[in-house]
């Protein structure tokens, strides 16, 4: 066959990343919509799932049966919405990546002025900006307000640019931009577009187009208290995570806490109560490990939390590496002290020993990935 007969095939241009958890009743209803709108365009939509249990997986996949443009990526034992987009950044080769929900609260239609300014512009990422003039957050009241407002001066602290909604979840990015970045990206937590921003080895050059955010279609917000723990911890890990794990950074802060349940437990018991100091030592002990744990299990370890037997297990693995890590503890301690070093330097490296130990043991064992 003459080669003049030969056509390139025509790739992706667009990827439009949507993390999903208990989407089943949007899923549908965005996928028709970006069908209208991005006519003319070779896209195609990439649903990563963490798992739901209400079948949203399966149901984007009788999507995908009908429209090859639609994609699942069905994550086990992995949760988070920046991990998931990091994954479906990866699962994709088009030059334009985007990222939305799936609750149909972003405003589709800024697709296309998005996609017209990476195509003609020198910019790196195009963001949907809820704070710039044309742009608002709906209906929220005013508490979600105050904590989105917040939340923005607080990413000040690690952002390289001036961005007037960093806390966005709408935005595309060229493919370039997000691959240099790649590498130092937390994946931590719901807010990828800071995590962007600060992840960069360069400035991104950048643009922010106006929209007007929506109210949910159906569902349940994702919006809880964990969402800022976890906001916390992305912000914790752009500003130590290069020096201390920020999961060990956590883990140190809950075992502080267990210091002082001990020893409030250890004096209640023996100098309220009048007990012996053992059983006010072995109470303390075991309350300590108790709260440790759980304390670890809804924080530092908030994406691989365990539930039901896995609770019972995993307390029961985490009470037995922590128990090796006292041993440790002491048995390092005592012999720097026998070897004629300054008692609190000994007692310190006893610590730290124990404490790595525990934070190696448990999330091997514990809270395996």
């Amino acid at each position: 066959m003459s080669d003049s007969l030969v056509t390139e095939p025509v790739g992706i241009e667009l990827s439009v990343i949507i993390p999903t958890f208990n989407e089943v009743a949007n899923v549908g209803e965005l996928v028709r919509r970006l069908e209208t709108l991005l006519r003319g365009v070779e896209w195609e939509a990439i649903f990563v799932d963490d798992d739901s249990p209400d079948g949203t997986a399966a149901e984007v996949r009788r999507l995908a049966r009908r429209n090859p443009r639609v994609r699942c990526l069905q994550r086990l034992g992995r949760r988070g919405l920046s991990s998931a987009c990091i994954e479906g950044f990866l699962a994709t080769s088009a030059p334009y990546l985007a990222v939305m929900d799936a609750d149909l609260q972003h405003d589709e239609a800024l697709l296309v002025p998005m996609l017209e300014v990476l195509r003609g512009e020198p910019v790196d990422i195009v963001v949907g900006s809820r704070y710039v003039g044309g742009g608002g957050i709906g209906d929220w009241d005013q508490r979600r307000a105050r904590m989105s407002e917040f939340a923005t001066k607080l990413s000040q602290l690690v952002l390289h640019a001036e961005v007037d909604d960093p806390m966005s979840g709408f935005f595309m990015v060229r493919r370039e931009a997000m691959e240099r970045a790649m590498h130092n990206l937390s994946g931590i937590g719901f807010k990828i577009l800071l995590d962007l921003f600060a992840s960069s080895p360069e400035p991104l050059r950048f643009r922010e187009l106006p929209y007007e955010f929506r109210a949910r279609q159906a569902g349940e917000t994702k919006l809880d208290t964990q969402v800022m723990l976890d906001y916390l911890m992305l912000l914790a890990d752009k500003l130590i995570g290069h020096v201390v794990p920020v999961r060990f950074f956590l883990f140190t802060l809950v075992g502080s806490v267990g210091v002082a349940v001990h020893l409030l437990t250890l004096t209640l018991i023996y100098r309220e109560l009048g007990y012996d100091f053992v059983t006010g030592q072995v109470m303390g002990t075991v309350l300590a490990m108790a709260s440790n744990f759980l304390l670890n299990n809804y924080t530092t370890y908030r994406d691989r939390r365990l539930k039901g037997w896995g609770l019972v297990r995993g307390f029961l693995s985490f009470t037995l590496a922590c128990s090796v890590g006292v041993v440790a503890n002491v048995g390092i301690a005592a012999h720097l002290f026998n070897d004629s070093t300054e008692w609190l330097l000994s007692g310190l490296a006893g610590v730290i020993v124990g404490a790595v130990w525990n934070f190696a043991l448990t999330a091997f064992y514990t809270w395996k990935a």
